[in-house]
Formats: C-alpha cells, structure tokens, sequence
C-alpha cells in the first residue's frame, strides 16, 4: 500500500452529487454546498472558476480544476458577469436525496457559443483523507492533454445518457478523474508535492512507507525496517529524516494515530480494541501516545468527534 492510495482510499464517490449543464452566456452559477472536494470540468467552451477567497481562474475546454471546501465558488462565462447568480443547490440532488441530477438544462445546446461544464462533488470524511486535503491548495488545475483525457471522453458520454446502472459507472469515473486530476497536479514540473508523495518515489524511503502502510500495527523498529529495505540502519534513518521531515517511527506513530482517531469516531470498539488494532498491546501506552500527538486523550477524542 502506497501512501497516497492510503489516504485517497477514504474518498470515494457513491451516490456523489454530479451535474451536466449546458450553457449559453451570460450565466452564473453559486456552489454554495462547500462539498470539500469539487472536481469541474469544461467539456465544451470556457468560464471561469471564481473561489470565495482567492483569484479566479480561466477553465477552457478539456481543463479540469479541483476546488477544496468548505468555501463556495462560482463558475461564471466573464468576470464581473451582469447574469443573476444560480444556486446550484437549487437544482442538484444531494447523495443524501438520492444520487444525482443531471443536465439541468439551461441552454440550447446546439448553440455554438455553448458551453458544457461537468462538475462532481466529494464528500471528503475522516482524519486519513484530512491528510490529502491539507496538501492541497484552494484550487488546482490540470491542462488538456493528459492521462484524464481518455477518463473525460467516458464522463461526457455517460453523464448525456440516461441508463440502467448509470450512478455506479459515474462514481467510478469521477474516482478515476480525481486521481488522475490529482497524481498530474502532484507531478508537475516546477511544483512542491508533499514530502510523502516525493518520498514515495525513492527507493529506500519509498519502500519503508509502503511497509509502515501496508501493516501500521506490526512492531516495527528501524533495525527492521532497514533489513526489509536493504540498507543500514543509519542509512534508513538519515534518508528517511531528509525526505520526510521525521524519523521512520516518528511518522509510524502519527500514521498509527490518525487510523485510531477514524477508528474512535465510528465508535465500532473499544479503545483498548482500537490499541490493539493499531499496533498497541496496553490500552494505556495506546492513550498516552495519542495525547501526545492529538493533543486528547481517546476517550475525549471520542465524545467529541461527532462535532469536528
């Protein structure tokens, strides 16, 4: 298990709010539902992504931009645009009202100056995929000409259509768009990925993630992570130090806490379980650690997750 495939893994369309609309000028549409993950995506024609706070941003024909949440956006045909803004909370069902709507029909769509924006909205929870939003910006882009053309061709058609099964096929595109949308953001030339995407690509520390991910709760000591990746000990440690910002256990521990603060807010066991899930045989070591790095005892952490 990679680290990103680990923190992606928890956001995952199912019954995602997902819009087609067509559109002639002038227009304005508000996304006021602050979903905390947007992808939007220009089939035809142009507008511009305006964030509540932050610059607007030109999205052409075959561009995709990812808008994080909670704040709203528009999409508008110009800056300073004299149309009457459209919630699109007024038009759009919620995963909780059942799925999608689409083509929401604002437009002649034989109309040459047209343009048709696709647009799909994530709900992000959990402390795991907390970790991939705050390593992003408010807005991201990704230009026409990569490994999510082939994805968009599927999206456009599907989201035209009206077939058995169709939720299904769309979630499991937007998934697929998402990441292509975010490894291609992640990889562009002159860009400051996170230092557990980069790390991923060495092959000593690459290695030594993908082990703490793929078993977090197996008794893990440096010594053991540097025979399994083939290198010395001081080796591992000094490499792992430089692409990470912190020691291989260090990061083990803040990995181990972040599963058991998702664990305790589904509130499936009890904290001496979610200790022993997570690699820890005293419920009361298993406490003091998560103290120390959440700044909460379990317990509390618990009576309070609804609320975060």
């Amino acid at each position: 298990m990679d680290v990103f495939s680990d923190l992606i893994r928890g956001v995952r369309a199912h019954g995602s709010l997902f819009g087609s609309s067509t559109l002639s000028p002038p227009w304005a549409l508000h996304f006021v539902d602050g979903a905390p993950l947007t992808l939007c995506t220009v089939v035809t024609g142009a507008g511009w992504i305006v964030p509540e706070r932050g610059r607007p941003e030109p999205l052409r024909a075959r561009e995709t931009i990812i808008v994080r949440g909670p704040s709203t956006f528009s999409f508008v045909d110009e800056i300073g645009t004299g149309a009457e803004p459209v919630a699109c909370g007024e038009f759009c069902a919620t995963p909780e009202q059942g799925g999608t709507r689409h083509r929401l029909g604002w437009a002649d769509p034989v109309d040459g100056g047209a343009t048709t924006l696709i647009v799909g909205a994530y709900p992000v929870r959990g402390e795991i995929s907390r970790r991939l939003l705050d390593a992003l910006p408010v807005l991201l882009r990704a230009d026409d000409g990569g490994t999510a053309d082939a994805v968009l061709d599927h999206l456009a058609a599907e989201a035209a259509a009206d077939t058995p099964g169709q939720q299904v096929v769309l979630d499991r595109l937007l998934d697929w768009m998402l990441v292509c949308t975010l490894r291609e953001w992640f990889d562009r030339p002159g860009g400051e990925p996170p230092a557990w995407w980069a790390a991923q690509r060495d092959p000593v520390v690459g290695d030594a993630l993908r082990l703490l991910h793929a078993d977090p709760s197996a008794p893990w000591t440096v010594a053991a992570l540097a025979v399994r990746t083939g290198v010395s000990r001081s080796t591992l440690a000094k490499r792992f130090a430089d692409l990470m910002g912190e020691p291989p256990l260090t990061y083990l521990t803040r990995w181990r806490m972040t599963l058991a603060a998702d664990l305790l807010a589904d509130r499936s066991g009890t904290v001496a379980d979610v200790a022993r899930t997570v690699g820890y045989s005293d419920a009361f070591g298993f406490s003091a650690a998560f103290k120390r790095v959440r700044g909460v005892n379990p317990s509390e952490f618990r009576r309070t997750a609804g609320s975060r």
